[in-house]
């Protein structure tokens, strides 16, 4: 049986040192956390708006609030999907930013 701490890169990767090999372990987890998290939460958007069209529905229709409560919400799974799929930043702008923080002391 194989764990995570069992995984080892392919041959045709560059060798990484220990400490890199932790990092980019980590970074790979949260990268993969933050997609599960992002389908949770997209799979809570559409079932609770699909009860909410269902109360609308039952109540007789007129006029369609639940348009609000997507809308609205609707924009917070946008902000979310942007920062799973939006990429790293590279070292040139990690070091400009480090750069910046520095003269600001």
């Amino acid at each position: 049986m194989s764990t995570m701490t069992d995984y080892q890169l392919p041959p045709q990767a560059s060798p990484l040192t220990p400490d890199e090999e932790q990092e980019l372990r980590a970074r790979a987890t949260k990268r993969l956390k933050a997609k599960r998290d992002l389908k949770a939460h997209i799979l809570a958007y559409v079932l609770i708006n699909l009860a909410f069209v269902g109360i609308w529905y039952l109540a007789g229709g007129g006029f369609f609030w639940p348009i609000f409560i997507i809308f609205g919400w609707g924009i917070g799974i946008a902000f979310n999907i942007y920062d799973v799929v939006s990429p790293e930043p590279g070292p040139d702008e990690v070091h400009a930013e480090m750069e910046r923080l520095r003269q600001r002391r």
